[in-house]
Order: C-alpha cells, then structure tokens, then sequence
C-alpha cells in the first residue's frame, strides 16, 4: 500500500459547470476511500494560476459552488506551482520530512511519460513509484486531451533538464555560506580545497546542505548534487565540465589520467591542467598530493582499509612513476576525517593499526579499540619518503574531527547509511 499519493491536476482545465465539480469529487472520494487509511500523505498537484488562497496559504484548485468538493479538498495538500520541476521539488521535500518511499501517482495518461521523466531526475532509486490512470473524462471540461504519450524527444527531455536546472539554481544556501578550507602548503599554481558541509541546497538533515555524491541508496538525487558541485566550481574557479571523482573501492588502485580508467579506484593522479579531481570523504579520509616542480597532482580516499592497503603510498608512488616527481617535492595535506576520539574497530582489525605502531590504537585491549587512521596515514608516508613538513595534518592543525563537529562535517559514523559526503579537490591552473 503506498505510503504517499500524489494526483496530478496540472494537465486539467478546470471550470464552474456542475458536471466538472462531480467529476472530480468522484475521483477524488475514490482516492480518498483507497488510500486514506494507509497513506500519510494525499497530495495535489496543478497550475498556480488556478489556485485561490484559504487562510493565508495556497490552496486548491478553485472551484465555486461545491460544498461537498471544497470539505473534501481539506483532506488534500495542494501543491500550486507555476512549473513541474517546482512543483515535483516541493512534492519530494514533503515525502522526505515524512521519511515516506512507497508513492502512488494518479495521472492523466497523456502525462505519464511527461510525469516519469522528472521524477526520474528528482527523484532516486530509494522511491518505489507506482503509476495509476486518473479516471477523468473530458466531457466535464477538465482534461485538455486524453490520448497516452508513450515517448518523449531528446528536446523535451533537454527541455526538462533545463527546467529543473533553473528551478535548482534559483534556490538560497541553506546552513550559511559555502566554505572551502584550504592549505598554505599547496603552491597558488593550483586550485584546490576541502570543502564543508554548508552553502548547498541538500535538505535533507543528514545530507544539508553542499552534499557532493549522489548513489541510489540516498535521497539526494544527481541534480542536486550537480547544483551544489556548480556552486563549488563558481565559488574556487574551476570547470565542473572537468571534473572527476574517485570511484571508491576501499582499497589502494590509482587511476593515472590519460590512462584507461579501472571500475573502481581510490586515487587519481594527473598533470593536466584545468582538470580537477577529488576524493571524497565522510570520515574516510581525503588526501590531496602537489607537486609544483613537476606541475603533478593526485587525489585519495583514504578508510581503514585503505590505509593499512597504503593507498597514500600508492597515489605517491604514481607521480613519482608517471611524471618523474622527487618524494622531496611532494606535499600532501590530510583533509577532515573521523579521528581516534570517535573511531573504534573491532580488536582484530585494530591489531593492524597497533603492528603499525601502538600510537595509532588506544584501548587496545577493549572489544573496540580507537583507532587514529591519520597518524597512520602520516606515519606510512614518512616511511615511504615524504617530509614531514611537507605533510599537513588539518585535523590536528584545526581540530576537524567530521564526527565531533555537525555543524562543519558529514559523518558516516554520526548520521548512518543516509550521510551526506564532502570532498578534497584539487587542479593545476590553466
């Protein structure tokens, strides 16, 4: 049974004559008999421009003279909006503050396609939509046609995407301004940065608001994150039309650009200019690497796993490989992460860290012993050659713990399986 129903009115025409008002109370009792009961939400969706107003807030589809109707629509949330991409938004901010998924949409067949096509950019694979032919005639006057659209064009599906586009950018930061913290370390012949989780338009709690990683387990579509990457592009300078994200495995491969890119990876390097990469990181750890003799850059992501797998090490070893880097001249700067007050591992896989060195663990003895998986990180790049003042460690230099601080970061470890993702980046200048 659907947890939410939503019945679209924007393709109908509505008028005062009595036939019309009996034709949609009739449909509108019918959905209420069916699902009134289990649903926790009843929507209703139409042009703004038929809309009237009662106390003070938008309300249903103006129709005069029918006192059964006007009782019945009270039952309804009406949602009125000069657009679909406005209106759909709307909708899905809704369902999300109801944490509802299961959802009914009750359309006119000559829309369903239309209809489909923007959820499928609004919406993600955690929804489970059922679709239902709205059983109006147009003998009332209220459909303007009747016919199943079984298609849409390439322009009308541009035409959608650039509505939702510009129904997104028009939409304020939430949580304040968008912040990028950056390093002194890192030659200003680069763009780079770690970035927090204000100054993006992602609502929903765990995900507000400058989430950066869209995947069909979350709530927040690829549009949205999209949007909120462009905000990021504008705000440091560099082209999202460039831009490429890890494509985490948790475990040590490194994409060298210019090569065939694996499935999966959890380090880039690169000495293209104007192309940026990025890690990604909600606790994991994101690892920006610059080398301004040789104008080379590289990215990791850096979880447990990877760690000990020595990812860092990894993404080094590429430069020096790929673009004759000297370890001397390689900086790295560990963004935030989850530290050792806030990450425990069960005992087995923490003796690893603690073979490493015992300043990694703490309460070792414990079931679950903290582990610091940022000293280890520092500690395997001084092995393997790196400075250690060429190592900037900003949790220690600024107390960034993702999971001490909500108001800063995501964290997987705080929020669950529906957490929000921030990213270090980085690019040679053009």
């Amino acid at each position: 049974m659907a947890e939410a129903v939503l019945i679209d009115f924007f393709g109908l025409q509505f008028n005062s004559q009595k036939n019309s008002h009996q034709a949609l109370l009739k449909t509108l009792d019918a959905v209420r008999f069916h699902h009134a009961a289990k649903a926790k939400f009843l929507c209703i969706m139409c042009y703004n421009n038929i809309s009237c107003e009662r106390d003070g807030a938008p309300n249903n589809c103006e129709l005069e003279g029918s006192n059964g109707l006007s009782t019945l629509l009270r039952e309804f949330e009406t949602v009125s909006n000069p657009s679909m991409a406005a209106s759909l938004y709307t909708i899905k901010q809704k369902i999300d503050e109801k944490n509802l998924s299961s959802i009914k949409v009750i359309v006119s067949m000559h829309r369903k396609t239309l209809l489909k096509a923007f959820i499928d950019q609004l919406f993600t694979s955690v929804y489970n939509f059922e679709f239902e032919d709205l059983q109006v005639t147009s003998r009332g006057g209220l459909l303007k046609q009747s016919t199943e659209v079984s298609m849409i064009t390439a322009q009308e599906v541009e035409a959608i995407q650039n509505e939702i586009q510009t129904y997104l950018r028009s939409l304020p930061a939430l949580k304040g301004e968008l912040t990028i913290i950056t390093s002194p370390l890192i030659s200003d012949i680069f763009l780079h940065g770690f970035t927090t989780r204000t100054g993006g338009i992602s609502y929903i709690p765990t995900l507000s608001s400058f989430n950066l990683f869209s995947s069909s387990k979350r709530r927040d579509p690829k549009v949205v994150v999209q949007e909120n990457l462009r905000r990021l592009g504008n705000a440091a300078g560099f082209n999202v039309e460039k831009f490429y994200r890890i494509k985490t495995d948790h475990a040590n491969d490194v994409w060298i650009m210019g090569r065939k890119e694996p499935e999966s990876y959890d380090g880039i390097t690169t000495n293209q200019r104007g192309v940026t990469i990025a890690a990604l990181g909600a606790d994991c750890l994101p690892i920006v690497f610059a080398d301004p003799v040789k104008k080379a850059c590289g990215v990791a992501h850096s979880g447990w796993k990877g760690t000990l797998l020595g990812v860092a090490m990894a993404t080094v070893n590429a430069m020096v490989t790929e673009y004759g880097c000297s370890l001397e001249d390689i900086i790295v700067v560990l963004g935030p992460s989850v530290g050792p007050c806030c990450f425990t591992l069960p005992r087995e896989s923490a003796k690893e860290f603690h073979n490493l060195d015992p300043e990694c663990v703490r309460l070792f003895d414990s079931p679950d012993p903290y582990v610091d998986i940022r000293k280890a990180t520092r500690i395997l790049l001084e092995r393997g050659g790196i400075l250690p003042q060429n190592i900037q460690d900003l949790n220690q230099d600024l107390n960034l713990c993702t999971s001490c601080h909500p108001d800063k970061f995501f964290s997987h470890v705080r929020d669950g399986l529906n957490f929000g993702t921030q990213i270090g980046f980085i690019s040679i200048r053009e």
